[in-house]
This record gives structure tokens, sequence and C-alpha cells, in this order.
């Protein structure tokens, strides 16, 4: 029946009073006219947006996975790329170097990050350990000042920091710890979040880097995690982290000499700083912010796989979700800001600025992360209920299976988790997520919400055995029920419902597993729920 033929029969049938059959069918003529003028061609070009994205997307991890494998055939190692000579004994080859700890309520684990920066192998009258402590709990600024007391009285500068206000968060923080007069001999400085915990030859194996080339800005070392094993969202997050640090910014630092430098367990040239304009406030991504700025002024990063830094994920799925909002949200927002100024930027060549604008910011900041939700979650199952719209194999299953399969061989003992936990666990996420970038892209209401992410300090503890009294955890209904989450176990459960009885798909083994992930993630039964 033609469109044309079907608004003729619902108009005269309009005209015509009877009985409830003709009114129902009257009703399904009209969603008939809806169904074939509007949905199925809104559905196919639906679908040819996502796989146009999801083969950027592939396009994307393929270059990344090929720049890696050349540098690995071909050995370019950092020390290959750069000059890098250790530093001579004598304090007069040792530089001034300043280290800088910012704090906010870090009762669990603040005297394991004070204890391992004050251990750093490197002269005591050539270094400052500079404590920021932005506490709003008198009791745990008793605390952490009294430790950083304890260390002075042993030698070591360490400067316990605080200030009046909160103004700009870490960012603030960073910026007015910079502006103390001891600070302005110091060359380099080191940033170490209160987690982090670097090993003591760690300035030992940076710094030559920065000495011995003038044009590097950022050395940055790789996280790795003491609490991996904690729970299966440890082990998730693993799996991702280890991809960002042995791929993207491998290929970064080896390719391009531009990645975003990680807010933590890095070196800057204290130089770079004042001249990409300094630490800023304006989104909730400083760190990153400050990158793009450096790289714009010519300035290039240097980043070391072999240079571990022990460090703690979130365990608890509020943690985890205020994480990731503020890690999409962030740079989605620096994008909206920033753009134009690499557009009219002169020093850096047309490559970089293409590299920038398409690889970096709008495939793995934007489109990877929306790409996943608008596919997998809205539009492949709405083509279960208008079965006109088909989708090709290529896209639906050929691409997510590879493009899974790159992101977790770098994470060989977590292989078995891929299909059955990550992907799905992806894709849940991938609704949080695009609900960030979304924010951010639009600077919407909590756009600028900064959220420090809650520390346990279990496995650390036992590291160094320091005895951590456990918190009382009150429930909280929105912290624990997740009504979005809810809401799309149900949508799937429908259309796996309808895809078993009279669909042609026959994905409704998918769609069943989806609802169980979203089941458990919208009671917020993921992760821990406390110290353990």
């Amino acid at each position: 029946m033609s469109q044309n033929s079907a608004v003729n029969l619902i108009l005269e049938s309009i005209n015509i009073r009877g009985t409830t059959a003709d009114i129902t069918g009257q009703v399904g003529l009209i969603w008939e006219l809806i169904r074939t003028s509007l949905i199925v061609p809104l559905l196919r070009v639906a679908v040819y947006i996502c796989l146009v994205m999801s083969l950027m997307v592939s396009f994307e991890k393929f270059y990344m996975g090929i720049t890696i494998i050349l540098v690995k055939l071909l050995g370019w190692k950092p020390e290959k790329r750069h000059k890098w000579e250790p530093l001579e004994i004598g304090n007069a080859a040792f530089p001034m170097v300043l280290v800088q700890i910012p704090m906010f309520n870090e009762k669990e684990v603040y005297k394991i990050s004070i204890r391992a920066a004050c251990k750093l192998s490197w002269p005591s009258d050539r270094i400052i350990i500079q404590v920021l402590d932005d506490s709003t709990d008198p009791v745990i600024k008793d605390m952490i000042e009294k430790e950083c007391q304890t260390w002075a009285s042993k030698g070591i500068n360490c400067i316990y920091q605080i200030r009046k206000t909160r103004g700009g968060y870490k960012a603030g923080a960073l910026r007015e710890g910079l502006k103390h007069d001891y600070v302005k001999g110091c060359e380099y400085v080191a940033i170490f979040d209160a987690d982090f915990r670097p090993e003591p030859d760690f300035l030992q194996r940076a710094i030559p880097f920065l000495i011995h080339n003038s044009d590097i800005a950022v050395v940055q070392g790789r996280w790795r995690f003491v609490n991996a094993d904690e729970c299966l969202l440890t082990r998730l997050q693993e799996m991702s982290l280890d991809y960002h640090f042995k791929v993207e910014q491998e290929m970064g630092s080896s390719a391009h000499a531009f990645f975003a430098f990680n807010g933590t367990g890095g070196i800057w040239r204290i130089s770079a700083i004042h001249e990409a304009g300094g630490w800023k406030d304006r989104t909730t991504v400083e760190d990153l912010d400050l990158s793009v700025r450096a790289v714009l002024k010519g300035w290039k990063f240097v980043y070391l796989g072999d240079l571990q830094v022990k460090s703690e994920l979130p365990s608890t799925f509020k943690a985890f979700r205020l994480q990731q909002h503020r890690w999409c949200c962030g740079p989605a927002n620096l994008f909206r800001k920033i753009m134009m100024e690499i557009v009219r930027n002169k020093r850096i060549s047309l490559w970089k600025k293409i590299y920038l604008i398409y690889n970096f910011f709008l495939v793995r900041k934007l489109i990877s992360h929306t790409v996943i939700f608008f596919f997998y979650c809205v539009v492949l199952p709405f083509t279960i209920l208008v079965p006109e719209v088909d989708v090709p194999n290529w896209g639906l299953i050929y691409i997510p299976v590879i493009i899974t399969t790159l992101n977790t061989l770098v994470t060989p003992r977590s292989m078995h988790l891929l299909f059955f936990y990550w992907m799905l666990f992806e894709n849940m996420m991938s609704l949080h997520r695009t609900k960030a970038t979304s924010i951010g892209l639009l600077e919407a209401k909590g756009a600028n919400e900064w959220v420090v992410t809650e520390k346990m300090g279990d496995a650390v503890k036992n590291n160094f055995n320091v005895k951590v009294k456990p918190r009382t955890i009150k429930f909280k209904i929105g912290d624990r029920v997740h009504l979005p989450e809810l809401g799309f176990a149900v949508f799937f459960f429908f259309c796996g419902c309808y895809d078993f009885l009279y669909g042609k798909k026959k994905i409704f083994i998918y769609l069943f597993l989806q609802v169980i992930t979203f089941t458990i993630a919208g009671f917020g039964n993921v992760g821990t729920i406390g110290p353990t």
C-alpha cells in the first residue's frame, strides 16, 4: 500500500462513524502511516549514522594498534627518541623539585601518600613536599598536619599548606601552591593524588628527560592498581585503564608527542605551566585543559610505560559513577571551550590540529561514548519492533567483537571477562557516560561540579600496616537505586520478549543479558558498599 493510498483510506474512514472495530481499524491505519512515513526512515538514518560512528571508532582503534605494534617492533623507546642520561652524584646536579599532594578529607590514605612522597630518593635539600589540604573536617586537617610535622622533624622538607576557601577545587589548590615564595627556586613539580604512591626512584628516572630535553613539558608515569582484585568492578576498570595507558597514552607519546596528562603520577616543567596560562578551573578536567594549552604553545609530552605508580581504583559504584561523570563531562565541556583556540593556533601543524580535534576529542572523548549507547541500547532494540530496518552483520557483530577484543588484549589475565561481563558492563555505563557527555557539551547544570573520588584504602592498608578505622556507611536510596538504568532494563525486557515471540532478529539472548546487567546496576549491586 503506497503512502498516498494509505492517507486517502484514512481520510475516508475518519468520516464513517461505525463500530468499535471501525475505530480500531482507523487507529491501526494511522499507526501504519506514521510507521511507514516517519519511524522507518528515521530509524534507517539512525542506523546509518551509528554505523558511520562505529567505523570511525574502529579505524581509530586500528590506527592506535598499528602504531603500538610498530613502536614495539622498532624498539622505539622514550630513551631512544629523547636524550636521557642518569644524574651525576652530587647535589649540584639535582635540580630543585616540588612535590604537590592535593588532599580533601583523605582520612584513609593521607599517611600512605605522604610517606611515599617523603621516601623519594632525592637530596633532602633539593626537594619540597607540599601537602595541599582542602579538607573541611577539622579532625582530619589536624591529623594531616601532624603527619607533616612528623616527617619535618625527621629532616624532610614537608610543608602543610591550607587556604581559606576551596575555590577552583584541585586546580585552585595547585595554582595557589605555586604562588608561595619557597617555590620560586623549583624547576619541576611532581603531582601525586592522595591515593598515589610513587616508587623511591620515580624522580631519578623521570627528571633526566626534562633536564636534557628543553622542549619537553611533561613526563607521565603509568598507573598500577593495588586493589584491582578487590571485586569485579575493579577488575573491569583495570581492563579499560590498562588499554588507556598501554595503547592510547603510548601511541600519543610516540606518534604525536602529545597525550592528556592524567592529573597525577607525572612531572611538569613549571615554566611550561606558566607559559600555558597556569591551572584553570573552567572545567572539571584541569589536567586535560592545561595539557592542550601547553601543546598549543609547542611543548612536547613523554609517557613512560615502565615508570609505574601505585594507586587505588574506586570500588563502590557511587564513587565510580561520579568519577566517570567527571571524566566524560569535563572533556566534552573543554572541547566546547577550546576548539576554536586549536583552530586559530599558528604554532602547531595542521596534522596536529586534526589529531587534536578529530582523533583525540571527537572520536575518543565524544563518539566512543555516545555510539555505544545509541547503537546498542536504543537503535538496535528498536529494530526488533520495526523489522523493515536491518542492521548488517558487520555492524552488529564483527565491529563490536573486534573493538572489544582490542580493548582487552592488553590485560590477558582478564580475557575470560571479555564478552560476558566487560562488554555488557560498558554498554550499561554508556547510558551514564552519554548523559555526562551531553551535559558537558551543552554546559548544562552540573557541568562544572567537581566531586572528589572516594577512597577506601583497604588494599594499601595491608601494604603499609596503616590502621584505618572502619567507617559507618549510611544507606541512601538515591545512591543505590538508579531509575534510568531500571527503565532501560524494562525496555530491553520488552524488546527481548517481542523478539523471542514474534521477531526475526533473534538477538533476545543479548537483550536478556542486558536486562540482567541494567537491573543489577539499577539497584546498585555493583562493587562494594564499604571497607571490607
